[in-house]
């Protein structure tokens, strides 16, 4: 991975924190200073948090596992979205439907509904419904794969999420930890890290640093899926490990 630069993250903005009046104590550890009333982040500790979090997702995705990328907030929809597709993972960037992860097989046969119906309209089978109908199920593909067009391909619950704001998305933080999927978060001053396995202490709400984040969180794991299929080599018609 290239190394992460404290000059790239002070561009950013990943060092502003909230107002002091927001805080969460439980982030005093990761508290640099404060100015006019802001909380100061000690960008030294960001850092070696990254690289820890970026070295966990690298490693997860060159096993073969899955990172969902979740981003609701409006500033972080497209940066989120971009940087999921680049790297080839799930991801969830309007509203978090509650069940997810805790309902997954509810969430599943509708994922399957979606895509019979898809399939239906591509091929002309709808033809056979009246016009009514026919729109109704047209009206009803759009509305689920605004909510499932990121996840349509997750057939099992992901081995990490990576969440560009714990508290504003607290609703998939908490569904991932009932549901034993580590998660990997933005944590801002006015959040609580202790709801998180992999703490990255950061401003979650400018575009700039959620751009930055989840393009660097996408090329640490196109780093572990390029590294997996280095770590075997083909030899008169048989895998064999490095």
């Amino acid at each position: 991975m290239k190394p992460i630069n404290l000059m790239d993250m002070l561009k950013a903005g990943v060092h502003f924190g909230h107002k002091t009046s927001l805080w969460n104590p439980k982030m005093a550890g990761f508290i640099y200073a404060q100015r006019n009333n802001i909380h100061i982040l000690d960008l030294e500790k960001t850092k070696t948090k990254l690289e820890s979090a970026l070295v966990f997702a690298k490693e997860t995705a060159a096993k073969g596992g899955t990172v969902l990328f979740v981003g609701t907030k409006r500033q972080a929809k497209d940066a989120v979205r971009k940087a999921a597709e680049a790297c080839g993972m799930p991801y969830v960037v309007t509203r978090w439907l509650g069940g997810t992860f805790t309902n997954f097989r509810t969430i599943q046969k509708t994922i399957k509904k979606m895509e019979r119906y898809e399939k239906m309209m591509e091929d002309g089978e709808i033809k056979k419904y009246t016009k009514k109908e026919q729109l109704m199920i047209a009206r009803e593909v759009e509305k689920m794969k605004l909510f499932f067009s990121g996840i349509k391909d997750m057939k099992k619950l992901p081995d990490a999420i990576f969440v560009l704001d714990v508290k504003y998305d607290a609703i998939p933080v908490e569904e991932a930890r009932q549901s034993k999927v580590k998660v990997i978060g933005l944590v801002d001053t006015n959040a609580d890290p202790t709801k998180v396995t992999y703490v990255i202490p950061s401003n979650d709400d400018a575009t700039k640093v959620v751009e930055y984040m989840a393009d660097i969180m996408a090329e640490a794991i196109k780093e572990g899926k390029s590294s997996a299929g280095s770590n075997v080599v083909v030899s008169e018609g048989a895998a064999v490990a490095k």
